[in-house]
C-alpha cells in the first residue's frame, strides 16, 4: 500500500503480530513517531485484525497515523524495520533454547524483507535476541550500525525500576546498567552505577539501611524477571514494547541516546565479530557508537562469559 508524495512520510514496518508486536504496535500509534506503520505476519488475518483495532482509535491519538496489514513488499521504502516475530519462549524454556527454530525463521524473513530493495535500519526483538540480532546482520548485508537489537535495554529498565524502589528515588535519576547477554549470563556493571550522582559504594557507606546482598538480590529479579511473569502470565510484552518504542524515538529523532542494545562488536570490551547488550549511542543512522564504560576485572570476566556463551550456542546456525 504506496501513499503519495512519500518522501515526506515516516513509515515504520512491523514484523510479528504477537503480544511483543502488538503492543509496540498501540504504543507507537500513541507516540506521534511516524505516519505509517505497516503490520506483517504469516497469520494475515491477526495481522489484519490488529491493523482494524489501532485504527479504531486514530480519532483518540495526538496525530493522524495510517495502519494497515501488508507484506514485505510494503518494507521497500520503510525507515525502520522492527522484528518481534519467532516461536515464543515457554515455561521452563530458556532465551538459547529458542535458537534452532528461530534461526530458521530469521533467516525467511530477512531474505524477503531485503528483496523488497529495503535500505533503512533493522531492530530485532526476536529470542535469543543477541544471537537472532547476529544472524540478521549476516543475512542483511547491511552495515552493522543499521541492525541491532534490543539487548539489554529491557533489563537495565528492570534494573533501574527496582533500584529506584529500593533507593525511594525516581527510576529515572537511577543510571545503572545490565551488559551482557539478554538471559541468564547477563550481569549489573555495578562499578559504573550512579544513584542520583552517588555511586552504589557511597551510598552504602552513608546508609545503614542499604546493603550488598540487597543489590546481589536485585540483580537476581532482574535476571529472572522474565521466568516469574512468563509463570504467571504466560509472556511479557507491555515492557519490551515500550523499550522498543524507545529505540524507535531515539533513531527517527536523531536522539545521539545511551541505550543498552545489542550492538555489533568489534574489539569493544575485547570482544570482536558479535552482538551483545552494550551500552550504544543512537541516532538516525542506527548505532553511532558503542560506548566502552570502565568495568571492574570481576565485571570484565562476566562480560566474557557471556559472550563465550553466546558464541559458543550459536556455532550450529552459522
Amino acid at each position: 500500500m504506496e501513499t503519495l508524495n512519500h518522501a515526506k512520510v515516516t513509515r515504520v514496518a512491523l514484523v510479528g503480530a504477537g503480544a511483543v508486536g502488538a503492543s509496540f504496535a498501540y504504543q507507537l500509534t500513541t507516540a506521534s513517531l511516524c505516519e505509517e506503520l505497516v503490520i506483517i505476519d504469516i497469520n494475515k488475518a491477526k495481522a489484519e485484525g490488529e491493523a482494524m483495532d489501532l485504527n479504531h482509535g486514530v480519532s483518540f491519538a495526538s496525530s493522524p497515523m495510517r495502519v494497515w496489514a501488508g507484506d514485505y513488499t510494503d518494507c521497500g521504502v520503510a525507515d525502520i524495520v522492527v522484528i518481534t516475530a519467532g516461536a515464543p519462549q515457554r515455561p521452563g524454556e530458556t532465551r538459547l533454547d529458542l535458537v534452532e527454530k528461530n534461526a530458521k525463521i530469521m533467516k525467511s524473513m530477512i531474505s524477503e524483507i531485503m528483496d523488497s530493495g529495503f535500505d533503512g535500519i533493522i531492530i530485532i526483538a526476536s529470542n535469543p535476541v543477541d544471537i537472532m540480532t547476529h544472524l540478521a546482520w549476516k543475512y542483511s548485508g547491511l552495515p552493522k550500525h543499521r541492525v541491532f537489537g534490543s539487548g539489554t535495554v529491557l533489563d537495565t529498565s528492570r534494573l533501574r525500576y527496582m533500584l529506584g524502589d529500593y533507593f525511594n528515588v525516581d527510576p529515572r535519576n537511577c543510571h545503572a546498567y545490565i551488559m551482557g547477554e539478554h538471559g541468564d549470563t547477563e550481569f549489573a556493571a555495578w562499578s559504573n552505577a550512579r544513584i542520583y550522582g552517588k555511586s552504589v559504594e557511597q551510598l552504602l557507606e552513608e546508609h545503614d539501611e542499604y546493603n550488598w546482598q540487597d543489590l546481589e538480590d536485585i540483580y537476581v529479579n532482574v535476571r529472572d524477571a522474565a521466568y516469574h511473569i512468563i509463570e504467571r502470565k504466560g509472556a511479557t510484552y507491555y515492557a519490551i514494547g515500550l523499550g522498543l518504542l524507545r529505540l524507535v524515538k531515539a533513531v527517527l529523532r536523531n536522539e545521539n541516546t545511551l541505550l543498552t542494545v545489542g550492538a555489533h562488536l568489534d574489539g569493544e570490551y575485547g570482544l570482536h565479530d558479535i552482538h551483545i547488550g552494550v551500552p550504544a549511542i543512537i541516532n538516525r543512522q542506527g548505532v553511532r557508537e558503542v560506548v566502552e564504560i570502565e568495568l571492574s576485572e570481576e565485571e570484565h570476566q562476566k562480560m566474557q562469559h557471556s559472550a563465550n556463551v553466546l558464541m559458543k550456542t550459536m556455532e550450529p546456525v552459522l
